[in-house]
């Protein structure tokens, strides 16, 4: 692919991703692996990749690339995301990992960071990769880098589990779907460890993905779950995503646990054993998050969506956990980085810790109705979010992140889409009917 043929729009507000070799070909991987080592003058990088069809060989490319700049690459070859984050945490080391994370078989794409995890997006460095990969303008090293295989998957099981105390752990039957991805393959390893029984579906690495799209944010992906969880009388269910780094759980009457109610429960225990922490939560998190933050001692902190901003929050409030209402758990002794594993290891120390059902334990904290995110293509983004804050300038309107309008009883948020011309919208009340008769209102007004 000629640099002339490369699109701009691959690259990201967070990561770099197209379709697989139509969009992002080994021609564009070599040329950002030579402009991630420029840019970053790094002398040594770590390099991981899921089990995409595409990622073998465009990781190679990326390799080639980075030592054709001068670069050593430690290449701990197949892991998921925060498998990788790990080891540039650990290695001290930028890295780069090729997957799409939950998109279609057809796509694949590069998350990048800087040592010890550090977040890279469009404003911290993507768009200086961009603009290297496009002009080509490289500056010739002295010297070819090396290549050393590394395997970390033990090292990182290790790392897992050592945020849980593993005596308390119970014999719980839990039922784990890995979408076909690399959960597949790290969670039999973390379960050598546990008295759990696992019971494994869709464990086979296969990028083509022939059982659903690794996307289990999306209600449909994780029905087959809620069937295996009841049908095998499981006491909780996990399904991951594609590259591993985020959990949705199902409890165990097969009903799925929203991000909101993960990130309360994770923040509890957190709490429990980290007395009067500074935890965060995003704005579209339940009202339950910050308040079961201040019961338990801890100091809730608002944040915007996205894993840049979480992690410079953390950076630099000290917050020891975050939790986003899509799937992501960030942990500060895990270099700030997000782990849906780990997350799900506390869970299961709760489970064990409490001695009932999770849908038991839940119960507390199920105390609002929430619309889930629901999307809208509207053509004058910032005049939409005007007339909104207009029309409900009577509520108590917050702009962290697109306008957040809260009353005593209801509140709702509208953002756009960082990729589409989008409005979406998140909205939660004290009652079914209320937040029925308010999301009807709030969508025909973003719809008129």
């Amino acid at each position: 692919m000629a640099a002339n043929a490369i699109s701009p729009e691959i690259f990201k507000a967070y990561d770099i991703r197209g379709i697989y070799p139509d969009e992002l070909d080994e021609e564009v991987a070599y040329r950002v692996g030579r402009a991630f080592v420029q840019f970053l003058s790094a002398e040594r990088i770590v390099v991981g990749r899921d089990m995409r069809l595409s990622s073998p060989s465009l990781s190679r490319a990326f390799i080639e690339g980075a030592t054709a700049q001068g670069a050593d690459v430690v290449d701990i070859g197949l892991c998921s995301t925060d498998m990788l984050y790990f080891a540039s945490g650990k290695l001290n080391l930028p890295g780069a990992m090729f997957t799409a994370s939950h998109n279609p078989k057809e796509y694949n794409g590069m998350k990048l960071c800087r040592e010890k995890a550090g977040p890279i997006s469009m404003d911290t460095g993507i768009a200086d990769i961009r603009d290297l990969v496009l002009s080509g303008h490289f500056v010739d090293a002295p010297a070819r880098g090396e290549v050393e295989r590394v395997d970390m998957l033990q090292e990182y099981v290790e790392h897992v589990l050592s945020f849980i105390d593993r005596k308390a752990i119970k014999p719980l039957r839990v039922v784990a779907d890995a979408g076909n991805g690399m959960a597949g393959m790290i969670l039999p390893e973390i379960f050598k460890h546990l008295p759990c029984q696992l019971v494994p579906h869709c464990f086979e690495l296969d990028g083509s993905f022939p059982h659903h799209q690794p996307s289990p944010i999306e209600p449909q992906n994780i029905r087959l779950l809620q069937d295996w969880v009841l049908q095998d009388g499981g006491d909780v269910g996990m399904a991951f995503d594609g590259d591993a780094d985020r959990v949705f759980l199902v409890d165990d009457r097969g009903e799925p646990v929203s991000g909101s109610l993960t990130t309360a429960l994770v923040a509890k225990r957190m709490l429990e054993t980290h007395p009067g922490e500074k935890i965060i939560y995003n704005c579209i998190n339940s009202w339950i998050v910050p308040e079961t933050i201040r019961k338990y001692g801890g100091i809730p902190i608002k944040e915007r969506v996205g894993h840049s901003f979480i992690k410079q929050t953390m950076a630099e409030t000290g917050a020891i956990f975050a939790g986003e209402h899509s799937g992501h758990y960030y942990f500060r002794d895990n270099y700030r980085a997000d782990s849906g594993l780990i997350a799900a290891m506390i869970v299961l120390e709760i489970i064990s810790l409490e001695g009932k059902p999770l849908s038991e334990i839940l119960k507390p904290f199920k105390k609002y109705y929430a619309s889930g995110e629901i999307n809208s293509r509207v053509d004058d983004i910032p005049g939409k979010l005007e007339q909104i804050a207009r029309r409900y300038s009577d509520g108590r309107i917050e702009r962290l992140d697109g306008v957040t309008v809260e009353y005593d009883d209801w509140w709702f948020n509208v953002r756009p889409s960082n990729t589409e011309p989008l409005l979406r919208l998140n909205l939660e009340a004290k009652s079914r009917e209320l937040m029925e008769e308010k999301l009807k209102e709030v969508l025909d007004l973003i719809r008129s």
